[in-house]
């Protein structure tokens, strides 16, 4: 049994000192030889109720009033569909109540603390990257720009050159800056979905169509898992599923096999949603580097990465893209094996 409430530890301490008075009287009839310790009966009663009532109020007033205190000012930090369903007066509840609100609210403060760190490292390396990234094209410009400055403009060898320098290097900010400012909107909802009924093997085959140079140059090959005659709808934005592929299917290029560089689009029938795979044969990605590799400005070979001239971002967009169609994406992949991008897209029905 719990005394936890003011009535019933007012109650208990009152008759602890009633007993303990009750027993003083006892043992000084005792040793007085008197027999008439009885007649106190009614001043034990007396007693009891005042001291009762002093001590109920004693602890409403300067134990559970700061209780109080403490109890409303934890939920008055609770979002209000928390708070709600807590609207009991302090005189009715239980310390142990108030007890485990003060360990709930200390646990969840202590999550929010841990999100807040991780979020602050998180924030640092971005800024950190950022950084990182838009230093080696400024400092590029900054070098043909000074060379042209210092006589290379008269030169008819020199100039044209570093002005095709300088233009490849903006053109890699100006990508970096876009890339951001989508992601950016992604996350804010600024971006609104355009959904509607897309046949997404029709729309493979264009981003093929559309990577076709690209992948020429490179030797490198580019198919449908099986010929697929009839259409496979789904529900999606149209322009934003064909950056997806754009982006997936440009890695699988960039860092496919020197050799047989081939990807293969592949789609299943998940009943709801359709899984459209990405899978090509190249270097792939170590296991210590799958679990971020959908982060901003993450690479898993830096330097060949910047070679290939990609800003980082591509995968970070493709997550994004992905999630807002309240989708998922996922990723498998072997060293010198290959690698496979799945994601889901939910079924035109």
């Amino acid at each position: 049994m719990k005394y936890s409430d003011p009535r019933r530890l007012s109650l208990m301490v009152s008759l602890s000192v009633v007993a303990f008075t009750a027993l003083l009287l006892l043992l000084f009839s005792v040793l007085a030889h008197a027999v008439e310790w009885f007649y106190a009966l009614p001043g034990l009663v007396l007693l009891f109720i005042c001291s009762y009532f002093i001590f109920r109020f004693a602890l409403e007033k300067f134990i559970y009033e700061k209780i109080r205190i403490i109890y409303k000012t934890i939920h008055s930090l609770k979002r209000p569909k928390d708070s709600d369903k807590f609207k009991l007066s302090i005189r009715n509840d239980t310390i142990e109540r108030v007890n485990q609100e003060v360990l709930e609210w200390g646990q969840d403060r202590t999550k929010e603390i841990e999100e807040l760190k991780k979020l602050a490292v998180y924030r640092r390396e971005f800024i950190g990257n950022v950084s990182h990234e838009l230093k080696t094209p400024i400092f590029n410009i900054q070098g043909y720009v000074l060379t042209l400055l210092d006589g290379g403009l008269e030169d008819p060898n020199i100039n044209r050159e570093y002005l095709l320098r300088t233009e490849k290097s903006i053109n890699r900010m100006i990508a970096i800056v876009e890339d951001l400012e989508a992601i950016s909107q992604l996350e804010s909802g600024e971006m609104k979905l355009n959904l509607k009924k897309v046949d997404i093997v029709t729309l493979a085959r264009e981003v093929i169509d559309f990577l076709e140079i690209k992948a020429r140059k490179k030797n490198f090959r580019m198919y449908l898992a099986e010929a697929y005659e009839k259409p496979v709808y789904v529900l999606a934005d149209k322009e934003k599923i064909r950056q997806v592929l754009i982006n997936l299917i440009d890695n699988s290029i960039k860092y496919g096999s020197k050799e047989t560089g081939k990807t293969k689009i592949s789609f299943f029938d998940m009943d709801e949603n359709i899984l459209v795979e990405v899978t090509d044969n190249g270097i792939g990605i170590s296991q210590q580097d799958l679990p971020r590799i959908f982060e901003r400005f993450y690479r898993t070979d830096k330097g060949r990465s910047r070679e290939q001239g990609g800003t980082g971002l591509g995968l970070a967009i493709v997550k994004h893209i992905i999630e807002a169609h309240q989708q998922t994406i996922n990723v498998r992949s072997s060293l010198d094996v290959g690698t496979t991008f799945g994601f889901t897209l939910k079924k035109w029905e």
